[in-house]
């Protein structure tokens, strides 16, 4: 997941393989004991999975909602992520039923001025989104670097540095794993968790670590079915009442190419799988790294898809009222392929409407069209 869709546009690796292309320190807060998954893979939170969707409180849901990365930035307290949103503004202008997308990243949960970890700004989202009974997906690191350490995650990290590799606030990703799920695993609106955006088993080249700078040596797949399984193992030993998403760019990735996707989403600590689309891109996607292919794979392994991320972009590009036609055509064609929810990349509370961005305000007509596709 890219953490600055407010600051910078989206670098061009990602996919054009949508239906759209293809077819035009606070106390810590009291949590219950965690509760396991019964023998039939159903979760006793409010949220579960079935082969093909998500259910709400019992019922089917096919959530729509935004990627809100930048909800826990407080200037007055951590360095944040993107600009500073007023809480009850945002989950005040949602559906019911919507679902939020948003960074639980240690960074966030760091005073800047003192070092000593501060949980209020992420608190606050929680409670926010409790006030307005929106549900939340949090993110808990992001394979960029972005907004925490700067570091690329390489596959070193999969193996073994989210053990062991300091983080923001003093924090290996396993410790701020653990303290994340202990302290928000009470939240009536968590949906579920994300363990990292966009992971993948990739090295970086002698010049850097954008995407074309990359390399995949072999066995990516054997690395993150094994970060998968231990690290996804330990969320669902201290909370096994909410579902693990994957977090999937869902192409070309190291350790996801093809068929290697299903090995690693075959994890039994994996529940709904990703997929991220961006049309505008105009990138050739290769084969078996597109929509239909990921989820007929889905169907193979009898787990939900959703497309968490769909960016299209608008302003001195495009007309915001075309961006919304055009998702409006998304949301109908994905639905119908058998997706089974849909967020918008990226809620951002200062769009910049003079530049092509990816960027979504408040009153955009994106919201009605995401208004008119929960259900």
């Amino acid at each position: 997941m890219a953490a600055y869709a407010a600051v910078v546009s989206r670098p061009a690796r990602f996919l054009a393989a949508s239906l759209v292309a293809a077819l035009g320190v606070v106390a810590c807060s009291d949590a219950p004991t965690p509760s396991q998954r019964s023998a039939d893979g159903v979760f006793s939170g409010r949220v579960d999975t079935t082969d093909t969707g998500l259910r709400l409180d019992g019922t089917p849901w096919w959530p729509a909602g935004y990627n809100a990365y930048q909800l826990g930035t407080d200037w007055s307290i951590n360095v944040g992520c993107g600009a500073q949103v007023d809480l009850d503004d945002y989950f005040g202008s949602l559906p019911p039923r919507a679902l939020t997308r948003f960074n639980l990243y240690s960074a966030l949960a760091v005073d800047k001025t003192t070092g000593a970890v501060s949980f209020g700004p992420l608190d606050n989202v929680f409670a926010a989104a409790r006030r307005h009974d929106q549900m939340v997906l949090p993110v808990l690191a992001g394979s960029s670097g972005d907004c925490e350490n700067e570091h690329f995650k390489e596959r070193d990290w999969y193996v073994e540095g989210w053990r062991t590799d300091p983080a923001p606030g003093g924090f290996t990703y396993e410790r701020w794993l653990t303290t994340a799920v202990e302290r928000w695993r009470g939240e009536p609106t968590l949906a579920g968790w994300e363990l990292v955006g966009e992971p993948e088993a990739s090295t970086c080249g002698p010049a850097g670590c954008q995407w074309y700078q990359r390399a995949c040596p072999a066995g990516g797949a054997d690395v993150l079915r094994a970060f998968f399984d231990e690290a996804g193992g330990l969320l669902h030993q201290l909370d096994g009442s909410r579902p693990i998403f994957s977090g999937f760019t869902g192409g070309d990735q190291c350790g996801l190419v093809g068929d290697d996707l299903e090995r690693v989403a075959g994890s039994a600590h994996l529940d709904v799988l990703d997929f991220h689309d961006y049309p505008d891109n105009g990138m050739e996607h290769p084969a078996g790294s597109d929509l239909p292919s990921r989820i007929e794979q889905a169907r193979n392994l009898r787990k939900p898809l959703v497309v968490n991320e769909i960016g299209l972009e608008a302003g001195s590009c495009r007309t915001s009222e075309r961006r919304a036609e055009l998702l409006g055509q998304a949301y109908d064609e994905v639905r119908a392929a058998g997706v089974a929810g849909m967020l918008v990349w990226a809620f951002v509370p200062d769009p910049r409407t003079d530049a092509c961005t990816y960027d979504v305000g408040y009153g955009d007509p994106v919201a009605d069209v995401v208004a008119g596709n929960v259900r």
